[in-house]
């Protein structure tokens, strides 16, 4: 009897296994849309500009005129140098300027005089061109003169140090009261940096295998080149999902970098916010191809056995057959399936950890949605 009752038992599991509905999943078909392929490349933003401010002339800093950190203009005071010492000297070539042409209005007119008497026989020629050499020097000293007084009078204006360019100034490097030295005598003391902010560089390597095959592209006509267009980047920063800045293309390098096989590129970014300083790494996304119809899935429909990427497809009678497929980049959030699927596929998009191949499935419709960058 207790064997009757095991057996009974077991045949009573078996039917209830026998009897499971097929398991739920959830499918759709592939978008199709229009898409440009991306190629991604990491860098790091640079200054368009950044000047390293130098005192010009020696002397005691007297007053510091910015914050540290702050936003300066071009032609904004930053430092002030003792500038007594030059002005003094400024004076004094004034006055020999003054004295020069003095001079040189007294020769003048000796010259004049031994002109009008020569005509008489009263001075000989040689006394006229005595003068007229006096006259000569006296101009090249006076020119000597004007020369002395505007070096003079630079070296006031160079006391007052100003930011030769708009951006960011970095912390003031020497204190009221020390001892700068010019440029005179070839040591000039650095006083502080300044770094442009908007718009701002990004430099990134190409490695050689992008390189053929945009240069490829290019011969064909299905991608514009760089180097003859301002071709479109986006980058993403430092812990961002997606794209949050774009700019252009504006350089790229005469050669490849020998060390590492790679070509030297450059993009310009708009940086209104200031939100992006010099230093800063990102990642870049350049234009690869030209606009093409493509089928997209979620990357979450796509899974991998062995070396290959396969999707779970759902035949018309509800089995499950895997399709192998070749993926692209992805695009608003989805990824580019370059072969594999037809548009009227139907491809599991949730559920593939219920999915069998060969067996079947209840298959509930669903929607694929991307992000937009």
């Amino acid at each position: 009897m207790l064997f009757a009752l095991v057996l009974a038992g077991c045949e009573g599991n078996a039917r209830s296994q026998a009897a499971a509905p097929p398991p739920p999943v959830t499918v759709a078909q592939p978008v199709k849309q229009i898409v440009t392929d991306w190629d991604e490349f990491t860098g790091r933003f640079e200054a368009v500009e950044e000047v390293h401010v130098r005192a010009r002339v020696g002397g005691f800093v007297t007053n510091i005129e910015f914050k540290d950190g702050d936003i300066v203009h071009a032609g904004d005071l930053l430092y002030i140098i003792d500038p007594r010492p030059f002005e003094a000297l400024a004076e004094q070539a004034n006055g020999q300027l003054a004295d020069a042409r003095a001079k040189t209005e007294l020769a003048k007119r000796e010259l004049d005089r031994a002109l009008t008497l020569v005509q008489t026989s009263a001075v000989s020629q040689q006394v006229v061109d005595q003068r007229r050499e006096a006259l000569q020097a006296a101009h090249a000293a006076e020119i000597q003169a004007e020369g002395a007084l505007k070096g003079a009078q630079l070296n006031v204006e160079f006391t007052h140090v100003v930011a030769p360019i708009s951006g960011r100034v970095s912390r003031h490097l020497v204190s009221v009261g020390n001892l700068v030295s010019g440029s005179d005598n070839g040591a000039s003391t650095l006083l502080t940096t300044i770094v442009s902010m908007n718009p701002i560089y990004i430099y990134f390597d190409v490695d050689e295998a992008t390189y053929l095959k945009n240069n490829k592209l290019w011969f064909e006509g299905k991608r514009p080149s760089s180097r003859d267009k301002p071709n479109p980047v986006q980058v993403a920063l430092t812990g961002e999902a997606k794209p949050s800045h774009e700019g252009r293309m504006d350089f790229i390098d005469n050669r490849l970098d020998v060390s590492t096989g790679t070509l030297r590129s450059r993009a310009i970014i708009p940086n209104q916010d200031l939100s992006i300083l010099p230093g800063q790494f990102g990642r870049v996304r350049l234009i690869g191809s030209s606009p093409y119809e493509a089928l997209l899935l979620p990357d979450t429909a796509v899974a991998t056995d062995q070396s290959r990427k396969i999707v779970f497809v759902v035949k018309d009678d509800n089995t499950v057959e895997a399709r192998a497929v070749e993926l692209g980049p992805l695009d608003q959030g989805l990824r580019v399936i370059r072969t594999g699927l037809k548009l009227e596929d139907r491809v599991i998009i949730d559920g593939l950890q219920r999915a069998r191949v060969g067996a079947k499935v209840s298959p509930l419709t669903g929607e694929i949605n991307g992000n937009k960058p």
